[in-house]
């Protein structure tokens, strides 16, 4: 590495190392400095805000396979949290200066505030067909001359493994707080953040429903407290088989409380009714994944980020593994890439959950009538 700024961008000189050795040579972007993760593409052509902000990106560093990226800047209604989560951020080409009526900054602005180091410059296109062949894996960027010596290699391998990581605790609220029912509030849903976004209880929010968002500590009594109606168990980073609230999960359907789950949620539903769950090769990532409503018959495009899944029976309707009183368990939506699971629907008791993201944010709108679904179960199980 040469120790002069490029002469073009002004920018230092940054490296992108795998865990397998194999090295990208590029240009800082955002914060300078070091960081690591699990290496992961995203498809998203736009929402690179909301990507940002999702919780469910904690401790992986994002490639966006989009080529140019900032071109909208920022805004201060768009993000999903309180802070951005990624690790690290890969882009091919950054927007020279952004162009929307609604930013107020940079995007590199909020990188750089934040602390997030980037890399930009690099083939994008050649990194994400290496990630599909061999898969996630932990990798680390490098900028600033005093970084970039070393066994990079080594540095990133001491690095810990996504398989096995219990993160949700470490992203969700540590308090309670209420979205108000927008107009004539009709059912309570208590909302156990496991890395919720922002847009999750406002779509509640709009079908009159009040949400009281519970830390991933909360008990049942905790839920009976709130006078819910309904549980929902949102998104969420890390493993779902190092997840505790499979337990309250298990309580929940024990009571029969009506239930949905999104992402992390829909597996961890998959463990409570006793299926496994598995680390995908390298997962989902955007919001231009198809997925089959069987129930309807029709395809939805959807917005995704996980990676892992649940492994359950995609033919047909089986027992419950887990306890005979939880009846019959089918698989309602399937992914029409590769056949991955993507919804259980418990059809004796009030649950259901969706792999992917219906609040689409960002994303398409095609599953919003999942909310509309507990709406519909809450009424009839009042």
């Amino acid at each position: 590495m040469t120790s002069a700024l490029d002469p073009l961008t002004g920018r230092a000189s940054a490296t992108l190392v795998l865990e397998d050795g194999t090295t990208f040579d590029g240009l800082a972007y955002g914060a300078v400095g070091e960081t690591y993760g699990e290496a992961v593409f995203s498809t998203g052509m736009t929402g690179y805000q909301e990507t940002l902000t999702d919780p469910s990106y904690h401790r992986q560093v994002v490639v966006m396979t989009a080529p140019h990226v900032g071109n909208t800047g920022v805004n201060d209604g768009d993000s999903e949290s309180r802070r951005i989560w990624v690790s690290g951020y890969v882009v091919r080409d950054p927007a020279l200066r952004p162009s929307n009526w609604r930013s107020v900054r940079t995007l590199e602005d909020d990188l750089q505030e934040q602390g997030i180091v980037g890399i930009c410059g690099i083939d994008t296109r050649a990194l994400t067909r290496h990630l599909r062949e061999r898969g996630a894996m932990r990798v680390g960027i490098f900028s600033g001359d005093e970084l970039v010596t070393g066994d990079l290699v080594q540095r990133v391998q001491d690095q810990p493994v996504m398989a096995g990581a219990e993160l949700a605790s470490q992203v969700s609220t540590p308090e309670v707080y209420v979205v108000p029912a927008v107009g004539e509030r009709r059912f309570t849903v208590a909302a156990i953040d496991l890395g919720i976004k922002a847009a999750t209880p406002h779509s509640l929010a709009l079908r009159g429903v009040e949400v009281h968002v519970l830390p991933a500590t909360a008990t049942l009594a905790d839920i009976r407290a709130t006078g819910a109606d309904g549980v929902f168990f949102s998104n969420g980073p890390g493993d779902p088989s190092t997840a505790s609230q499979v337990r309250l999960l298990r309580e929940v359907l024990d009571v029969r409380i009506p239930f949905f789950g999104i992402c992390f949620g829909n597996q961890l539903l998959g463990r409570a009714l006793g299926f496994g769950t598995y680390k995908l090769k390298y997962g989902h990532r955007g919001i231009n994944q198809p997925v089959l409503d069987r129930r309807t018959g029709k395809v939805e495009i959807t917005a995704h980020n996980h990676g892992f899944a649940v492994d359950a029976p995609l033919e047909g309707e089986v027992q419950a593994p887990a306890d005979a009183a939880y009846g019959r368990v089918r698989v309602s939506h399937i992914g029409l890439n590769d056949n991955v699971v993507e919804g259980l629907e418990c059809l004796d008791i009030p649950a259901y959950s969706v792999q992917y993201h219906p609040e689409a944010a960002a994303g398409p709108h095609d599953a919003a009538y999942l909310f509309d679904r507990f709406v519909e179960l809450m009424e009839a199980n009042r």
